[in-house]
């Protein structure tokens, strides 16, 4: 019973990691008190902390308690504008690297080719890449693009600065993002590329960059550990009484 207290213990502080907890001083409430939270002893409750410092989400600094570590990256949005998560990275003071694992021409299945606005069948680069913060994996990518923006992209290029940064550097203008962002859990590949057991949490971030002409130029499909990124997004001007709805919901089906 003990062995399944502390993992759901473990569980939720996860959960709360990923919302924000610790605010700007990352620091985590002392064992003592989250024995009294979640009615355990003191003794289960470092087992849970012990088990988010082996995942890399929590550190203890002695003298001072438990804290959120560097290794849970939340990034903050704002309506009309778009960030790369290697931003947060970067605002988190750590260090992001890419690893470019596939990286060739291919003819584009009909799923893709619908996504790029080409015809299926026509050769698209397509490219697969693992990203780490400080020798820790944080996300995989598979990335598609279309158009002559794509042959001026090497492997290189891919793992730095990147596809997109590539593309912009090329002179391939991109004036809009479509995000797209769900729930999900490892699988197989999840667990070679990410070394996260099946069932791990995922959040999926599916990005399609716009050119100029409003025509799609790249695909990039994101699997983020879902303890490790979050994003964060403030909606101003909430009319009280006009909707039951959160801000920035709505619904589609009318």
């Amino acid at each position: 019973m003990t062995g399944a207290r502390f993992r759901e213990i473990a569980d939720d502080l996860r959960e709360r990691i990923a919302l924000g907890e610790g605010g700007g001083s990352r620091a985590i409430d002392s064992e003592a008190a989250l024995g009294q939270r979640y009615g355990a002893s003191r003794m289960t409750v470092r087992k849970a902390l012990e088990l988010l410092r082996d995942q890399g989400l929590v550190e203890s600094r002695q003298g001072s308690g438990w804290f959120v570590s560097t290794g849970s990256f939340h990034q903050r949005l704002a309506l009309g504008t778009f960030r790369h998560a290697g931003s947060a990275i970067t605002d988190a003071g750590a260090s992001m690297t890419r690893e470019v694992i596939g990286f060739a021409w291919e003819a584009a299945a009909t799923n893709v080719a619908a996504l790029l606005g080409v015809a299926p069948a026509t050769q698209v680069l397509h490219c697969t890449s693992v990203r780490s913060v400080d020798g820790v994996p944080l996300d995989s990518a598979t990335e598609y693009v279309a158009g002559l923006g794509a042959q001026a992209i090497s492997r290189a290029d891919a793992a730095f600065p990147g596809v997109w940064h590539t593309l912009a550097r090329s002179g391939v203008e991109i004036v809009s993002v479509r995000q797209t962002i769900a729930a999900g859990i490892a699988g197989p590949d999840d667990q070679l590329q990410l070394g996260s057991p099946a069932g791990t949490p995922l959040l999926l971030i599916r990005r399609v960059a716009l050119g100029s002409d409003r025509a799609p130029v790249a695909v990039s499909d994101h699997r983020y550990l879902a303890h490790r990124f979050s994003l964060e997004v403030e909606f101003n001007g909430f009319a009280a009484g006009v909707s039951d709805s959160p801000p920035g919901l709505r619904d589609t089906g009318s």
